[in-house]
């Protein structure tokens, strides 16, 4: 893989959209769906694939993605109810060894923990526990202004706070040991250095450290560690049996090797065994395919939630990048409801289209980027492009091409 300087401040991505370099080809491996991840919508083991023609297209489409991007291997899952699926994995998962990318890996999904996190504490809300529009420091001392940041306001990345990621000096001390283990008052500590960027409220900003606090809510209001809290109120509940918390770099079979080029010299690494502590609440999460496609659905539609709490999630603001709204831990796009991810050596994408009932996955072992691009978001848009063209997700602005925010 092609080795490009980097100094990407460090989080699980929202929606910064990419283009990379091209790979040595490695032949493409299609991979039917499992008997698992196929079940489910429809009550047999084996839904119809989408027709013929559409899926020559779709491979086509994510073949030349995936070489041009620099993407070692590929897993891709689509379903569209009254057309079909498309389930598939291309590429490698290993470029040492060569071994093929197979649908039923495990991936680190980066920021899509935030839907988890998110949904835990909103349940808290249809408990009665805690109010949205209670602030911070009702439940975490010591936050810049807390007194005026709401949670509702850190849920909808509003609150001012400065990312922890942004700053230099968390930079390079993850870099400089990635196996070390963070604490959410250690992170957090990097970003309450810094002035708050705007009025509590006023602007939207992506921000790691507004995770992190409502993580340390959650812990607080129960007296339970937040990853017990995912597993017990979420988890569970959802029937999401192959998705976890980790509380270090512990990492389940099967998985590909991840790579990336957020390191110290810029070259590209194997990152597959770092710790992902430093992310906590904004992005640790592991799980695969099988578990995305349920969870896509559940979230978009508010399985877990009371229509009313469910509705306040979905109140999305504009983000100021066209065609991209966020709401409570979760964003629109071109119609898509759902969430992406991106951790050094691994990116996803899960998001769902209410008006065609449609579940989009794309999972990916590579973060690194070229020219602003997410790899993963090329994918999306890729196929969106041919399955739903009237919804495309990250569609790129005429007037402003390409543009994303950087705050990973």
């Amino acid at each position: 893989m092609r080795r490009t300087p980097s100094r990407r401040v460090f989080a699980a991505t929202l929606l910064v959209a990419s283009v990379l370099a091209p790979l040595t080809a490695i032949p493409a491996t299609a991979v039917n769906a499992s008997a698992a991840v196929a079940r489910h919508d429809r009550g047999d083991e084996h839904p119809p694939q989408l027709d013929h023609k559409l899926t020559v297209r779709l491979d086509k489409a994510i073949e030349k993605v995936r070489r041009q991007a620099d993407i070692p291997g590929v897993v891709v899952g689509l379903w569209m109810p009254g057309k079909g699926s498309y389930v598939r994995a291309t590429g490698v998962a290993d470029t040492a060894t060569g071994e093929p990318m197979t649908t039923d890996k495990f991936f680190r999904i980066g920021s899509e923990t935030k839907t988890f996190t998110v949904t835990a504490l909103l349940k808290l809300v249809d408990d009665g526990r805690i109010g949205l529009d209670r602030p911070i420091s009702a439940y975490v001392d010591g936050v810049p202004d807390g007194d005026r940041i709401t949670l509702r306001q850190l849920a909808e990345m509003r609150s001012g706070l400065f990312p922890y990621s942004a700053d230099p000096d968390f930079v390079h001390d993850l870099l400089s040991d990635p196996s070390r283990t963070f604490t959410p008052q250690e992170v957090l500590a990097y970003g309450f250095k810094h002035p708050n960027t705007f009025e509590p409220g006023t602007a939207f900003q992506y921000s790691n450290s507004n995770l992190v606090l409502l993580g340390l809510v959650i812990e607080k209001v129960t007296g339970h560690r937040l990853a017990d809290v995912i597993e017990r109120r979420v988890l569970r509940p959802a029937h999401l049996r192959h998705t976890l918390f980790p509380s270090g770099p512990e990492f389940p079979e099967p998985h590909p090797r991840g790579y990336t080029n957020q390191t110290l010299s810029g070259e590209v690494a194997d990152s597959t065994d770092w710790n992902p502590s430093w992310a906590w609440a904004a992005g640790a999460m592991i799980s695969n395919l099988h578990d995305l496609r349920r969870w896509a659905k559940v979230v978009a539609t508010g399985e877990l939630l009371s229509p009313e709490t469910q509705a306040e999630r979905l109140k999305t603001l504009p983000t100021g990048f066209p065609g991209l709204s966020y709401g409570l831990g979760i964003f629109k796009s071109g119609g898509w409801i759902g969430h992406n991810g991106s951790i050094p050596g691994y990116e996803t994408v899960t998001v769902y289209l209410p008006s065609k009932k449609a579940t989009l996955v794309v999972m990916i072992n590579t973060d690194i980027t070229d020219a602003g691009q997410e790899p993963s978001s090329l994918l999306a848009r890729a196929i969106t492009e041919i399955v739903t063209p009237d919804n495309v997700y990250d569609r790129p602005a005429p007037t402003r091409h390409n543009a994303r925010p950087a705050g990973r």
